[in-house]
């Protein structure tokens, strides 16, 4: 892999149009720090030999904070969360987009302009896509009602994760993320989208307007706004925006300065490479000629027609290439474990900083091109039932004979430079015997020498934290879906939060009806249990429930937190609830990862 040269345009663009920083660079909730970019200080030493170089030179980019004009009349914020975010000016007052992860950190970035350009009213909202770095913020900004914008079916996605996998989601988003890691060259020095992840009240605003076709144009405090839409790229919900008043093309996060993620390594659906390559092609033909200056709601715009146009299309030719060539690869019968070893990108791919995967990476995204047409298995047969981690690792340090001869190994295959190895073969002893403490400190060691030499700031948090985790052990954290967030959720996903925590074994042999009346949405539905799976329905008249609620949405929310809600008419045998809330399990936000 080559390395582009370290003197480029992109400093010059990150600084271009800064008015003012936010000093000190800390956002507070009631004494409570969310948000210190101060914390990153340290980046302008010189990199040290912890962190790749090209990761220093992002992170330094990344942490540059404060206001600044894009073009006259769109000014961003940058550096106060992992996001950006835009505001528009028109002629009464401003548009938002993408009000940041947190309420507090939206409301600093939000004052901040104001104290710079003026007490303009907030006079419209656009989410350009469903993830929480680009709506949570929402009420920091927004006090009276206000239109809001987002792409066609943004509601579902934005608040569906939460529902479904939200717990597992979020333990290896500590690990994405490297939350709980020391900020510094021997820890976290960003996540090469942005730096890190506020830590404040996430709010949600539901959509007024819903944007439902590309070319669709709307007219907001006398700005004229056009919409691409371009569902199932970095989200499943998510659109680009343009002003051609402006000649200013918002990217959403189409189109950032590092590879994205095809597959987040936090979890998530698998993005579509192939429809990320041609809604950019689209982009291009729309906007490439009519665009002076590209900017996204990470990292800095890009000024320039040749330079827009050839950014874009460099970001196109990227998922499209890594796409492409996983397909071919896969159809001379590679899996997805050896396409990602043969991979190499094209030389002006490999050259330009904005292709660096930072945040994606060509291996995980090779993977996750595999994943997404040929599934989990690698078609060989030994793969189809193989030993869960413990039992297998059990069986391997018995066949090398103990767990003192694997530490050996490893320690002798550490010394001669494939840490790959050596880590799988301490996982192997670790997951063995988790209480072998030469064990666990070597695979610690191990993982703290990949971290410190990864260009790819996700890995180095994943092999830091788990690093961190082997020797201090998990550090206990609380997930919750906060009140916005939650009163958005439909009653069918609210029901299917609790269909998802039923003890299948437990319930197998229990058989249960209720009836849930929820009057404010005006929903009536039927969830049976039986052979251990909770099914919901539309209520029909056939048959008597064993119980029957008529609730509100806040007191159904209210009953599946486990409160007693005031209120409620219960008809029938009122133990039926009871016996399915006993048969419901609490997940765990602090499950092991480096350990069995």
């Amino acid at each position: 892999m080559s390395e582009p040269p370290f003197s480029d345009a992109d400093f010059e663009d990150a600084d271009r149009g800064f008015i003012a920083a936010l000093k000190p660079g800390v956002v507070h909730d009631r004494g409570r720090v969310v948000w210190n970019n101060d914390a990153y200080d340290f980046l302008a030493d010189d990199c040290p030999a912890t962190v790749d170089p090209s990761l220093w030179r992002q992170s330094r980019l990344c942490a540059k904070q404060g206001l600044y004009e894009v073009v006259p009349g769109i000014y961003q914020v940058r550096g106060l969360d992992l996001s950006n975010m835009t505001l528009v000016e028109g002629e009464r007052g401003m548009i938002v987009i993408d009000p940041l992860v947190s309420v507090e950190t939206a409301a600093a970035a939000l004052a901040l302009y104001r104290q710079h350009r003026g007490e303009r009213p907030v006079t419209a909202v656009i989410y350009t896509h469903s993830h929480v770095d680009h709506f949570g913020g929402v009420e920091g900004v927004v006090s009276g009602e206000v239109p809001v914008l987002a792409p066609a079916g943004f509601m579902a996605h934005a608040v569906s994760e939460n529902v479904y996998a939200g717990i597992a989601m979020a333990r290896r988003g500590t690990y994405q993320y490297g939350m709980l890691l020391p900020k510094g060259p021997d820890g976290q020095v960003g996540t090469g989208l942005g730096q890190n992840v506020s830590t404040g009240r996430v709010s949600l605003i539901p959509p007024t307007v819903d944007i439902t076709r590309t070319g669709q144009e709307e007219t907001l405090d006398g700005v004229r706004i056009q919409f691409q839409l371009t569902p199932g790229t970095e989200a499943p919900a998510e659109m680009n925006v343009y002003f051609p008043e402006h000649r200013a093309l918002c990217l959403a996060e189409n189109a950032t300065h590092n590879m994205h993620n095809v597959l987040t390594l936090r979890g998530a659906e698998v993005r579509d490479a192939r429809m990320w390559s041609r809604y950019l092609t689209e982009t291009i033909a729309r906007y490439g000629e009519h665009t002076d200056v590209a900017f996204a709601s990470h990292h800095w715009p890009t000024w320039g027609g040749e330079r827009v146009r050839k950014f874009l299309t460099e970001q196109r030719d990227l998922y499209a290439y890594l796409h492409d060539q996983t397909l071919r690869l896969t159809n001379l019968g590679y899996t997805g474990l050896e396409i990602a070893e043969r991979i190499v990108l094209p030389p002006a791919l490999d050259n330009a900083w904005h292709a660096r995967g930072y945040y994606g990476s060509v291996s995980h995204n090779v993977k996750a091109v595999y994943q997404r047409y040929m599934g989990w298995f690698d078609g060989n047969p030994a793969s189809l039932w193989e030993h869960p981690p413990t039992e297998s690792a059990k069986r391997y340090v018995e066949c090398i004979g103990g767990v003192d001869r694997v530490v050996k190994k490893a320690r002798e295959y550490a010394s001669a430079g494939d840490l790959r190895f050596a880590a799988q073969l301490l996982k192997h002893a670790v997951f063995a015997e988790p209480d072998h403490a030469a064990a666990k400190e070597l695979l610690a060691d191990t993982y703290q020498r990949l971290g410190f030499g990864s260009e790819n700031a996700t890995w180095r948090n994943y092999y830091l934290t788990g690093a961190h985790e082997l020797r201090s052990g998990i550090v206990p954290t609380q997930v919750s879906i906060s009140g916005g967030m939650a009163a958005a959720l439909t009653v069918e996903q609210i029901l299917d939060s609790v269909a998802i925590r039923v003890d299948g074994p437990r319930a197998a042999d229990t058989r249960l009806v209720i009836d849930w009346h929820v009057t404010d949405v005006d929903e009536h539905v039927r969830t049976t249990l039986s052979n251990g799976a909770l099914s919901q329905e539309p209520v029909r008249d056939d048959g008597p429930a064993d119980l029957a609620l008529t609730l509100t949405k806040a007191q159904l929310l209210g009953l599946i937190a486990g409160q007693q809600p005031e209120g409620i008419d219960y008809r029938g045998d009122r133990a039926t609830l009871g016996r399915l809330v006993g048969l419901v399990d609490e997940p765990d936000p602090n499950f092991p990862i480096v350990t069995p």
